[in-house]
């Protein structure tokens, strides 16, 4: 059996409601869906309360009063991030939870090419996926620090390089409900929550990504709530998981900003062929190897990349300037 902790919050009236099954179930108030997050965060469940919310959400799916009132919940569970005051660029959030698993991880490039810019550049996710090759890795073989405080990261930001900061040092505890997969064997409302995260004092840009249409739909329905004091989000379909640019097909971009959506890049039609200067193999070490070629000029910087880059730029430059 598991451990009980010191119980001071009843879930019964929550997984009454969230627990009925996909057509049965009923979504929670933002306000309600706050206090039920807050207990978790604060581990004020009982872990068999914890299983069935966790897996009762997972049925259900999340709405977008419930992501919203999870989202209030975890403001006071992250650390509270600030960007270098003399960038001319508002910091851009790179979430990094899935890792590479057929093709090359790419976020590291993306985030050094930002970060070379003057963007302040944070990547927040895990350190290790089973099967799958991390930005936490790769970063590692670039023998890129990470920052495990907020001192560190500002100190990395400070020397244009990319902050990698590790969720278990983000959120210690978001990431104690994150580790609960490797009990459950399935992923949770957590692993959405991340990806959404804006850690930092001022306006930020955050890169986010969708794979299933109606995480889409719901994702749109959310970010068009925002207003510009949180900053924006440039939307896209994932490239294996992660809000980074594929290196064939060019995807749709969608804008965020104020409760406005702008598409500001369109999919491509046409299918067009890998460039020749991809990695020759996903692990980390080769990715790092070919990323340093690609910063030092060797090889080109893949069409899609760059588009992504030019585009981060510039709305985090009109972020700053609001």
């Amino acid at each position: 059996m598991g451990q009980i902790h010191n119980i001071k919050f009843s879930a019964a009236p929550f997984i009454k409601e969230i627990g009925r099954g996909k057509a049965g179930a009923r979504s929670l108030s933002r306000e309600d869906a706050a206090r039920l997050y807050t207990a978790m965060l604060e581990r004020q469940v009982s872990d068999l309360e914890m299983g069935g919310i966790l897996l009762a959400m997972r049925i259900k799916g999340e709405s977008v009063n419930e992501i919203a009132g999870f989202l209030d919940a975890c403001k006071q569970a992250v650390l509270p991030l600030q960007a270098p005051s003399a960038s001319l660029f508002a910091p851009v959030l790179i979430p990094s939870y899935n890792g590479a698993r057929k093709n090359a991880n790419l976020v590291p490039l993306l985030a050094l090419l930002l970060a070379r810019e003057g963007v302040p550049v944070l990547v927040h996710g895990v350190m290790h996926d089973a099967g799958r090759v991390t930005s936490a890795e790769i970063f590692q073989a670039l023998q890129i620090d990470f920052a495990n405080s907020l001192k560190q990261a500002s100190q990395l930001m400070e020397q244009r390089l990319p902050v990698f900061m590790p969720i278990e040092v983000l959120s210690p505890q978001m990431a104690g409900i994150l580790a609960m997969r490797r009990i459950l064997g399935v992923r949770n409302s957590t692993h959405t929550l991340v990806k959404l995260l804006q850690p930092f004092e001022q306006p930020a840009l955050r890169l986010t990504s969708f794979t299933h249409p109606e995480y889409q739909s719901m994702l749109h329905d959310y970010f068009t709530t925002l207003d510009e004091s949180s900053g924006a989000v440039l939307l896209m379909r994932a490239t294996e998981g992660e809000a980074v640019a594929s290196t064939g097909r060019a995807r749709q971009i969608s804008c965020y900003l104020d409760q406005q959506c702008e598409i500001v890049l369109q999919a491509q039609t046409q299918l067009v062929g890998e460039p020749e200067s991809i990695p020759e193999s996903k692990d980390a070490i080769t990715t790092a190897r070919w990323i340093q070629d690609v910063l030092g000029g060797k090889l080109a910087v893949p069409n899609n990349v760059a588009e992504q880059v030019r585009l981060c730029m510039a709305v985090a430059q009109k972020i700053k300037k609001a």
